[in-house]
């Protein structure tokens, strides 16, 4: 057997497993569940939630000329007697907030 010719398919076999890693790892994204689980902990931390809300399947989305694939969402809060409701939009692949929006209670007749 030849070492080299051994080094050799072992290097290519490492390098090919990683780029075959980084590839697929970039395509996943995070759960719906998962990315609903992180926005309550945030809103939490300023009071109890009264209801949340995600929709299941990702989207496409832009701000300011990026392009994103994100799920929308909902929170609803209790603050002092008055319900508050926000929207939420976060990235599919990082779970991170792009943007929130408190949406207004006000009825029109």
């Amino acid at each position: 057997m030849n070492w080299k010719s051994f080094i050799l398919g072992a290097a290519v076999g490492i390098i090919g497993g990683y780029a075959a890693h980084e590839v697929i790892t970039q395509k996943i994204k995070v759960s719906p569940e998962k990315v609903l689980e992180q926005v309550k902990k945030q809103f939490k931390q300023n009071g109890p939630i009264s209801g949340s809300w995600i929709h299941m399947e990702a989207e496409p989305y832009e701000k300011y000329q990026i392009h994103y694939k994100v799920y929308k969402g909902g929170i609803s809060k209790n603050n002092n007697g008055s319900n508050e409701q926000y929207e939420f939009i976060a990235d599919a692949q990082t779970g991170t907030l792009i943007d929130i929006c408190r949406l207004s209670n006000e009825i029109v007749s």
